[in-house]
Order: structure tokens, then sequence, then C-alpha cells
């Protein structure tokens, strides 16, 4: 199981910029957490931070084939940005959005998520924990899909034994 996460602009600046709403918590401290628990459930994450639409679109573009799950912040992008939006949605993989602050409480400009459309769901508002949560989530997703291909690889080859049979 492999989890891309994609931090978008300024969130380089966690534990600096405005602390009241993201907390004093550095973007690197949360990587780690997130790292302990792929470690600790038999999960690969890799961690990608960009200020650059295009190169988030790059990198989500990068998934396919790659992992089996995206959790992204696209953070100030996920209400502007087509561009993201329509690569989550082309690369066709699970796809958590986190935000740190509840985007329904802030500005009126804020409480519109393009990216959400094309998500599985949606993490908001309980700070650096979104993201633990997200992985919870992440690992539930991705088991349930693997069991599936599991039960339908078994099914169509019990099909298979049973045409030869006839």
């Amino acid at each position: 199981m492999k989890v891309v996460v994609i931090q978008g602009p300024n969130l380089n600046m966690l534990g600096i910029r405005e602390q009241r709403l993201y907390g004093p918590m550095k973007l690197e401290q949360i990587h780690q957490n997130m790292k302990t628990f792929a470690d600790q459930n038999g999960m690969e994450v890799e961690f990608f931070q960009s200020n650059l639409e295009g190169e988030i679109v790059d990198k989500i573009q990068e998934c396919l084939g790659d992992a089996d799950g995206i959790i992204i912040n696209p953070a100030a992008y996920s209400h502007t940005s087509i561009a993201i939006r329509d690569a989550i949605s082309a690369v066709s993989l699970p796809t958590l959005e986190v935000h740190i602050t509840n985007i329904h409480a802030r500005e009126e400009f804020r409480r519109h998520s393009l990216t959400a459309e094309v998500a599985a769901g949606v993490i908001a508002g309980f700070g650096p924990f979104g993201y633990h949560m997200a992985m919870i989530a992440m690992h539930q997703i991705l088991s349930e899909l693997g069991a599936l291909k599991e039960a339908q690889a078994k099914a169509q080859a019990q099909a298979q034994e049973g045409a030869k049979e006839s």
C-alpha cells in the first residue's frame, strides 16, 4: 500500500505562519507522525510539497501506476484550481483531502473546495490530527479495495475452472 501525501502552497511555513489558525507544529513533524503510522501499518508513504500549481498537477499524474492512494492538502488551490481537480479526477485513485482548519467556518471564499468534489472524502478542522485521521481512513479504504480485488480474482478463477470442466 503506497500513499502519496501532497501538500500545497504555504504549508512549508507551518509552525511559523498564523499559529493562531494552524498551530505550532511544523510540516516535518506532521510527516514524521504519518510515517510512524505507515510503518506500524505496513504502508509506504511519500511526501511532496510545492507552492506551484503545475508541480502539484505533475505529482498527481505521477501517482498513476506508482501509488495506491493520495492524501492532499491543496491549501488555497482547493478553492481555485480546476487543473488540480481535473488531475485528481484523471488518475482515479482514492484521494482524501485534508485541511488543518475548518474551511467552512472561515472566510466565504474558502468555503467551497473544487477539489473536494472529486475526493473520496474531506477531513477539515482537526488541526494536524486530521492527517492522522486521513492515514487511518486511507488504510481502511485500501484494505477494502484489496479485499475486493482478491474476491473478484477468486471468483474469476472459479468461473474459468468451471468453464474448463464443462
